[in-house]
């Protein structure tokens, strides 16, 4: 006698698309709020100054004793100032915004899907981070002593604040999202596009792949390109690791019995 089919979980939690959007339009402003929030409170500590002090230090404090940077905008000391707040209300209220996207999205999901999903943004949101600190801290410090080492004498190094900030955003940017590496890894394996006995195969081409990258997007100096490529090389291999266990204990109930059934065929 046959087993009866199994029902979907789904079935039956279908909503009118109105009251999606409605849920969406919800969703935004509560993210919205929370950064705005987050931007009211750091205008108020430490202060749209203070933040543009704190991300101009690690450059300011490895150029020769006195170095100023310039503003040669007339708007600039106020504008930019704003922006870095802005951004940093954003990066504060992150937890926030992303728990607003996996509320909406996770009615929509079987149970195997939320057990990817979840960790999948929790980590994405970590390594995020994780890249901007290793930017901040190690990155830029290096960076501003070769530059102080290789400017010439006759060269007063004032950096303008706005291309500064457009330099130290656009590194933050590129460094978050090389650490997501092992995030990519471990969704085209789940999704099936590679296997992991191909991930590990294409191990040399990525290697390659990975000091192209940082020689691209990365100053022209050897300690930038090194310190991106060599954390991608390893958080490649961490994302083979994860992929494996993410494949294991994410498996839909219909794949998981028709792997019992085939080890007792």
């Amino acid at each position: 006698m046959s087993a009866p089919p199994q029902r979907d979980e789904l079935e039956g939690t279908e909503a009118p698309f109105v009251s999606h959007l409605i849920e969406l339009r919800e969703r935004l402003i509560r993210a919205l709020i929370a950064v705005g929030v987050a931007f009211v409170v750091l205008a108020i500590y430490p202060g749209p100054s203070g933040l543009y002090d704190l991300l101009a230090q690690p450059m300011l404090s490895h150029l020769p004793a006195g170095t100023h940077q310039i503003a040669t905008s007339v708007i600039s000391p106020v504008l930019v100032p704003l922006k870095i707040t802005l951004m940093a209300a954003f990066l504060l209220a992150l937890p926030v915004v992303l728990y607003q996207v996996w509320a909406f999205v996770a009615p929509g999901l079987y149970s195997h899907e939320k057990r990817l999903v979840l960790p999948l943004v929790i980590s994405s949101t970590i390594l995020f981070f994780t890249g901007v600190a290793f930017c901040y801290f190690l990155v830029i410090p290096a960076m501003s002593r070769f530059i102080a080492r290789f400017a010439p004498v006759a060269i007063t190094v004032a950096p303008d604040i706005e291309q500064y900030l457009g330099f130290v955003l656009t590194l933050f940017l590129v460094f978050g999202v090389a650490f997501e590496v092992p995030i990519a890894v471990v969704v085209l394996a789940r999704m099936g596009i590679v296997s992991v006995e191909q991930l590990r195969k294409v191990r040399g081409y990525f290697v390659v792949g990975a000091f192209i990258a940082a020689a691209v997007v990365t100053p022209p100096d050897v300690i930038s390109q090194l310190s991106l490529a060599i954390p991608m090389c390893v958080l490649y291999e961490i994302g083979i690791v994860a992929a494996q266990l993410f494949i294991k204990h994410t498996k839909a109930p219909e794949d998981e019995e028709a792997a019992a059934g085939d080890k007792t065929a």
